[in-house]
C-alpha cells in the first residue's frame, strides 16, 4: 500500500469536542469526531483531499444524489492496542469494494493513494477519539454522493468523496431473532445488492418494521425468484452451522461480498473445520432444525463482527437454536477481536498500522 500523494489540505479544528463526549454512553453512529475528509470531482478527475473541521455540506436542492439515488459507502473501523497504537483491519478491501460499488451505479473510482493517505492523515489527527480497551473502537464511514446539480436522469458529473469517523463502544446486538422473508427480497439477480448503495439499506426498513411488530428483530432474506434460499441476514452475511459443517451462501450480484464473511471462511478453514460455500434451502434448515442438526446460526458484519441468532419465524412456525458452550461464533469472534486489537498473532496479514 504504498503511496505517492504529496500534497493533502490540512485544517485543524481551533478547539475539540471530545471533552464534551461521553464515551461511557455512546450510541453507535451518533457523535463524531472533529475533523472530516473530502475530496470533489470536478471535470473528469479528482481534486486534492481536504481534511478538515466536522461541518455541515451545502449541496443545493438539485443535487443529483437526492434525486437518483448515487451513493456509496463502506463500514470499517480503527483499533487501539495495548500501548496506544492505532490498526485498521483488511482497508485494502474496503477500498477495493468502494470503487466496485462507484463503478457499478456509473461514478468515478478512487485512487489509492488519496484513500490511504487522506485516511492515515484524519486517524492520526483524530486518535485521541480512538479509546483504549477490548472493544472500543472507531468507527470509519467512507461515502461518495453525485453533487452535481442537475435533475437530468443521467450519471452526474460532480461528486464528493468523504470520510467521517464515529467513536463506538462494543457493540453488542442483544436477543436476535429473525424472520426469514417470504414476500419480500434484499435485491435481485442482475441488480446491485453485491454494492454497498445506499438504496439497498432503504428498501430493507419496511420489511424490518413489519418482521419487528411480530417480535424478531431481523429478517433473513431470501432469493427474489423463488423464495426457497437464504442470502443475507438483516445487513449481515449469514453462516449455518448444521453438525460440524459451516455453511454460507455464495457471493453473487445479490449479496454483498464482506470482509468479516471472508475472514470467517478463512479462520474456519485454517482451523480443518469443513465449510461449503453454496446455496443454503429454507427447507433444509427447518428440517435440520427438526432433526437436531441445526446448531448455529449467526451474523458476520463490521459493527458486532459475529452476532448468534438464537432462533428463526417461517410461515408462521418458530424455531429455537441450542444454546452451546463452544459455539464457532464465540470462537470465531474471539479471535478475529484478538487480532484486531493486536492481541495475537496476525497469520493472515490482516492488520494495517495506521502510525
Amino acid at each position: 500500500m504504498e503511496t505517492t500523494l504529496s500534497k493533502l489540505n490540512i485544517e485543524k479544528a481551533k478547539s475539540s469536542r471530545i471533552n464534551q463526549v461521553d464515551f461511557d454512553n455512546l450510541t453507535f453512529g451518533s457523535v463524531f469526531t472533529d475533523h472530516m475528509m473530502v475530496c470533489d470531482y470536478r471535470d473528469g478527475a479528482w481534486e486534492t483531499p481536504s481534511i478538515m473541521p466536522y461541518q455541515g455540506l451545502t449541496l443545493e436542492p438539485s443535487a443529483r444524489v437526492f434525486h437518483y439515488g448515487q451513493a456509496v459507502f463502506e463500514g470499517m473501523k480503527a483499533y487501539k492496542d495495548d500501548d496506544g497504537k492505532l490498526w485498521l483491519f483488511r482497508p485494502d478491501e474496503n477500498f477495493r469494494r468502494i470503487n466496485t460499488s462507484c463503478a457499478r451505479l456509473a461514478m468515478p473510482e478512487f485512487p489509492e493513494d488519496y484513500f490511504f493517505d487522506s485516511l492515515r492523515a484524519l486517524l492520526q489527527l483524530d486518535k485521541e477519539w480512538v479509546k483504549p480497551g477490548y472493544g472500543n473502537s472507531l468507527y470509519v464511514r467512507p461515502f461518495v454522493i453525485a453533487s452535481q446539480p442537475s435533475v437530468m436522469a443521467s450519471p452526474a458529473e460532480e461528486y464528493k468523496f468523504i470520510i467521517i469517523l464515529s467513536p463506538a463502544q462494543s457493540y453488542y446486538g442483544g436477543e436476535v431473532r429473525v424472520k426469514i422473508a417470504e414476500k419480500y427480497s434484499r435485491a435481485a439477480d442482475g441488480g446491485f445488492g453485491y454494492a454497498k448503495a445506499a438504496g439497498n439499506y432503504a428498501g430493507q426498513f419496511y420489511p424490518t418494521q413489519l418482521a419487528m411488530q411480530e417480535g424478531y428483530q431481523q429478517v433473513v432474506w431470501t432469493d427474489s425468484n423463488t423464495h426457497e434460499y437464504i442470502e443475507e441476514a438483516g445487513t449481515m452475511n449469514v453462516f449455518v452451522r448444521i453438525g460440524d459443517t459451516l455453511l454460507t451462501g455464495p457471493t453473487n450480484d445479490k449479496i454483498l461480498d464482506g470482509v468479516t464473511r471472508k475472514s470467517v471462511i478463512e479462520l474456519a478453514k485454517d482451523q480443518g473445520i469443513s465449510v461449503e460455500v453454496r446455496p443454503i434451502k429454507v427447507s433444509e434448515l427447518v428440517e435440520a432444525s427438526k432433526n437436531n442438526t441445526l446448531k448455529e446460526m449467526f451474523g458476520s458484519g463490521t459493527a458486532a463482527v459475529i452476532n448468534p441468532i438464537l432462533g428463526f419465524g417461517y410461515k408462521g412456525e418458530r424455531y429455537e437454536l441450542p444454546q452451546l458452550d463452544n459455539s464457532y461464533a464465540g470462537r470465531f469472534k474471539k479471535q478475529l477481536m484478538d487480532i484486531q486489537y493486536n492481541k495475537s498473532e496476525d497469520k493472515f496479514g490482516w492488520r494495517y498500522a495506521v502510525d
